[in-house]
């Protein structure tokens, strides 16, 4: 009887909890009780609530902390099994940025930027990069209804553990957890309705009825007979989990939509105000706006859309980034008498495009997790910059055709006329995702008999990391700004000084974005319908056929070149895709921002947080100058080694010669 009693009351604190939450969403003024907590405790009294929907801090039921799941979930390579960690959900998982996001130290530079350009808003970032943390109330907002100090909670100085620390128990640095990811729902408790972008994310916080477990459901795309293969946790089957809408959760990012609506919203290079929220990241839309989406092009129903390269079926962000292991061994658990998942098991590797942070982690932080009791994830860090390069590699196509030659003389220069073409392979802008400092261009040479340089376009030093931007380069990039900055009445990317800017709060027009659409891509939406926060700007890509919305996913970069008198044929035209994730701007912008803000050491700002001073990561340096160092010092630096300036990754090459 006293179970039942207990059990009966912490169901009723759960319900009354869910009430509280879906009284304050629905509230038709936008109110929201945690704008007064950040009111009152804010720079000067004018905080802002940046994160008032879905489940807030103070769950009954903690996340748990990844580590414990690798009890069951982790691969360990043996004679017999020789390739377990490249499938299992823990070890293809721990080497991610997903899994390392409260580690990434460019993240940590950024969100000093945010905070100073708007006091608080790294509210609004932390929730995605350490869902532990945020939902355990040690970021602005406390555990069910507290308030933090919301300078040391926005920067992170509240979180528990360290950079190093193992994902246990004691630490809020374990990244994106697979328990929160398991734990996600496409609606409230209550049915209020989900949400697409900046983490409003609404989390499984009762008892789960499937099995009768005091616990919330671990949930996920399996669903299991009775017959003794059922895991041992509590489960149910989600179809929310093998579809992109979860992934949108964290990949679609707008300006925080505080309380009161958008802190910014999208200004044309005119100046008039769209009222759209600005966004920020638009990955999860490209693929909705794409032919990846598309049920019609899924089935190959559509023969009007030529021209262009289309998938043969539709793909969810999964598809890509989440394959399922075909390894004749494949299976998600140390426990026997399971199915085999063979074709059937998603590999947790979520690989991007990023190879240089996490060389970065592995050596920064990679001795210190397994010296604090963590598992090594050495292996793992190897294994998702290798997916990586496999995902650029697969990302584009490249052609390169001589549409015209004429030979030079020996007093005479020649010409040449050269077409690249470089097609989207995959299911989003290319490149997409966060922007700032993440590019991709065309290198084009050309080389005489004698393999002598004649001709290149779009140069990249790997000394200085700096690319020219000849008047023929292809570069493909999204460049955000806000308007009239300098007094100019457009939208400004770089300071009074010509100094590139990254203020991505702040951010309120888009100068341009060249990055190559997807196949089947239409920018205009319901309820956008002039496509202004997906539309290429300050490039051309035509439709498909007129009239029909659809952009075709490809850049023909033409090139006319001078060939100088006396050279000697045949020439070799080569074609190089390359992709960085971080240019040298950003790194040096990261850094100056830094010393104009006066932002402390890392160790001064978060003197009073928990388990301070660290003695890993900026120390006694700010977040910006540790990032600069990482990317500018020697490698054998004796007091900060540095790992190369985020060098530039080889996607494809492409070469024809002339006659």
């Amino acid at each position: 009887m006293t179970g039942t009693v207990s059990r009966l009351a912490r169901r009723a604190a759960i319900a009354l909890s869910f009430l509280v939450a879906g009284a304050a969403v629905a509230a038709p003024d936008g109110a929201h009780d945690w704008l007064d907590v950040s009111k009152r405790l804010a720079h000067l009294g004018g905080g802002v609530d940046f994160t008032p929907h879905g489940t807030q801090p103070g769950l009954f039921n903690d996340l748990i902390y990844s580590d414990n799941c690798a009890a069951c979930h982790r691969g360990t390579n043996t004679a017999g099994q020789p390739t377990q960690t490249t499938f299992r959900p823990y070890s293809t998982w721990a080497g991610s940025m997903m899994a390392n996001a409260t580690r990434d130290p460019l993240f940590w530079a950024a969100l000093d930027v945010a905070n100073n350009d708007v006091p608080g808003a790294g509210d609004f970032c932390l929730r995605c990069h350490t869902p532990r943390g945020w939902f355990g109330g040690h970021v602005v907002k406390g555990a069910f209804g507290g308030a933090n100090d919301v300078t040391l909670g926005s920067a992170g100085c509240l979180l528990s553990g360290r950079y190093d620390s193992a994902d246990d128990l004691d630490s809020d640095f374990g990244g994106t957890t697979c328990h929160y990811c398991h734990r996600l729902m496409p609606q409230g408790p209550l049915g209020e309705p989900g949400y697409i972008g900046n983490a409003n994310a609404w989390l499984d916080d009762g008892e789960c009825e499937n099995t009768g477990e005091f616990e919330p459901c671990r949930r996920g795309p399996y669903t299991y007979t009775g017959d003794g293969s059922q895991p041992p946790h509590a489960w149910v089957q989600s179809a929310y989990h093998a579809q992109s809408a979860i992934c949108g959760l964290c990949h679609d990012v707008s300006t925080p939509d505080t309380s009161s609506g958008p802190l910014k919203t999208l200004k044309l290079a005119n100046g008039i105000d769209t009222g759209l929220p600005f966004p920020i990241e638009r990955t999860f839309s490209e693929w909705q706006q794409s032919a990846f989406a598309d049920v019609v092009f899924r089935d190959g129903l559509d023969p009007a859309v030529t021209g262009q390269a289309f998938p043969a079926k539709g793909a969810v962000c999964q598809t890509c980034h989440m394959p399922s292991s075909e390894d004749p061994d494949a299976s998600a658990c140390v426990f026997s008498g399971f199915p085999s998942r063979t074709g059937n098991l998603p590999v947790h590797a979520f690989a991007g495009g990023n190879t240089w942070v996490p060389g970065i982690l592995k050596g920064q932080y990679g001795a210190g997790i397994v010296a604090n009791g963590g598992i090594d994830r050495s292996e793992a860090f190897d294994q998702t910059i290798a997916w990586a390069r496999q995902m650029l590699a697969g990302a584009a196509s490249l052609s390169t055709t001589i549409q015209g030659y004429t030979p030079p003389s020996g007093s005479t220069p020649g010409s040449l006329a050269v077409q690249v073409k470089v097609t989207n392979l995959s299911g989003h802008k290319l490149p997409s995702g966060y922007s700032e400092g993440r590019r991709m261009w065309l290198n084009l040479q050309v080389r005489d008999a004698a393999n002598a340089l004649v001709f290149e376009s779009a140069a990249y030093d790997d000394t200085s990391a700096m690319l020219a931007q000849d008047p023929q380069a292809r570069v493909y990039e999204v460049l955000q700004g806000i308007y009239n900055h300098n007094g100019t009445n457009a939208c400004d990317v770089v300071d009074g000084e010509g100094n590139a800017m990254f203020h991505f709060v702040l951010n309120d027009c888009i100068a341009k974005d060249t990055r190559i659409p997807p196949a089947g891509f239409r920018p205009a939406t319901s309820g956008d319908p002039n496509g202004y926060t997906l539309r290429p700007v300050g490039a051309t890509y035509p439709e498909t056929s007129p009239g029909s919305g659809i952009l075709v996913n490809y850049d023909s970069a033409s090139y006319a070149i001078t060939v100088p008198a006396g050279t000697s044929g045949p020439l070799t035209v080569t074609a190089r895709l390359y992709y960085q994730t971080a240019s040298r701007d950003y790194i040096e912008f990261l850094r100056d921002q830094a010393v104009e803000n006066g932002t402390p050491a890392e160790n001064t700002l978060c003197a009073s947080g928990p388990g301070r001073p660290f003695a890993v990561g900026p120390q006694d340096r700010s977040r910006g100058e540790y990032a600069y160092q990482l990317w500018n010092n020697a490698v054998d630096d004796p007091l900060q080694p540095g790992y190369g300036k985020s060098p530039p990754e080889l996607m494809q090459s492409a070469s024809a010669t002339t006659p």
